[in-house]
């Protein structure tokens, strides 16, 4: 892959960001209040490592924070909208039919307790319980980048349960409390109602059973959805015959049913695992969708940890005679969120919101969303750049 040279890519830059913000510019009634959202992403995009509100505004030439924070808080103006801008740039830069939806979700640290959703839980963002919200994304994720493609926040039961909370940090009257696996299928629903290019699903063991695998099935999109070793599978018309729990299967493994397989490129070369498959059972794509066809196999993927042995179970769904290669591919692709995550949080602000409001919250990773998926278009275009052609006439020296 030829990168473009540093011209290119300032112009690709110059372009892509008053591509973007012209795409934002229907959300906003007033001109001034576009121009400090359009100062908003300019900081995002700037070289301070903090994106707090003072910072953003010393970059934008504001005397105090003020425009800056009236784009997240007083301003009015729907932070979904901008989302489904985010979606349909991603789909027009990035989009391939093979794509993979990752589903995963991340913790923002906070101290107090005002802050819409803010409450004692567990992120493994701290891999601790601690106080925080917990977002919960998707990601888009082809050969060509990867971005986030929607987002939600989760609100515990004791905020639900809490009308004064509520009111307090502007929560809309219609939201109710939805278990992180709810807010994922949303999502999903979300992309397979707008149409967006994607085969595949995966994430982690929370978001394993129950809707989701029923909202992918209907939409014949393939997964590999992580379960706990006490989830119970069984097989029928598959020899040799598989019951019971991920975690007694796979202590019923003969040796030669492990191969040893890179699940993608890591910081220090392939990302090797011993893996075994499991076929359960063959099913037709109309038990689920009278319009669909073809058949479809439903199976357990297991993945062993060369160095401790440390063992991982998949719920996995795909076409018939798809290989192990292609069902770890997609599992590897989970990277691609946690990249992400990294990615937005150190170089972003994906995690500097000083909004305490749950539209704060939504218009600041909206905004980010939107950043990030202008970067992952610039680096695909910049890689994807044609060399010019070198001449193959020989030169005759006289």
């Amino acid at each position: 892959m030829t990168g473009a040279s540093i011209e290119t890519t300032l112009e690709l830059w110059a372009s892509s960001l008053r591509d973007v913000k012209g795409r934002m510019r229907g959300l906003f009634t007033q001109e001034r209040v576009a121009a400090s959202a359009n100062l908003f992403l300019d900081g995002l995009l700037g070289d301070e490592r903090r994106k707090t509100g003072w910072m953003r505004a010393e970059a934008a030439g504001d005397p105090g924070p003020w425009r800056q924070q009236a784009i997240l808080g007083r301003g009015h103006w729907d932070a979904d909208e901008l989302r489904d801008i985010v979606r349909e740039y991603i789909v027009e830069n990035l989009a391939m039919d093979d794509a993979v939806l990752v589903i995963d979700e991340t913790g923002f640290l906070k101290q107090g307790k005002a802050s819409c959703g803010v409450a004692r839980q567990y992120t493994g963002s701290a891999g601790k319980i601690t106080n925080c919200q917990i977002g919960v994304f998707a990601a888009y994720v082809s050969a060509r980048g990867h971005a986030f493609i929607d987002r939600a926040l989760y609100l515990p039961k004791t905020w639900t349960g809490d009308p004064v909370r509520l009111a307090a940090t502007h929560v809309p009257e219609a939201v109710t409390f939805a278990p992180k696996p709810a807010l994922a299928a949303q999502m999903i629903g979300r992309a397979l109602a707008t149409n967006v290019p994607f085969s595949w699903v995966a994430a982690d063991a929370v978001y394993g059973v129950g809707e989701i695998e029923q909202a992918l099935r209907r939409g014949c999109k393939g997964y590999v959805l992580g379960v706990k070793s006490d989830h119970r599978f069984g097989s029928w018309d598959k020899n040799p015959p598989v019951a019971g729990t991920a975690e007694k299967i796979v202590r019923g493994l003969a040796p030669d049913a492990w191969q040893r397989l890179s699940a993608g490129e890591g910081t220090k070369g392939p990302r090797l695992h011993d893996w075994a498959y499991c076929e359960l059972a063959d099913l037709g794509a109309d038990e689920y969708d009278e319009t669909k066809s073809g058949l479809w196999t439903r199976g357990l993927l297991i993945r062993r940890n060369i160095s401790d042995g440390d063992l991982a179970f998949f719920t996995t769904w795909c076409p018939a005679d798809t290989g192990i290669e292609t069902l770890v591919a997609v599992e590897g692709h989970r990277w691609a969120i946690e990249d992400s995550f990294e990615t937005t949080k150190n170089e972003l602000g994906l995690d500097h919101n000083e909004t305490r409001s749950w539209h704060g919250w939504h218009r600041h990773v909206s905004l980010v969303m939107l950043a990030f998926a202008m970067m992952a278009a610039i680096r695909y275009r910049a890689n994807d750049v044609t060399p010019p052609k070198r001449s193959t006439r020989r030169t005759i020296k006289i």
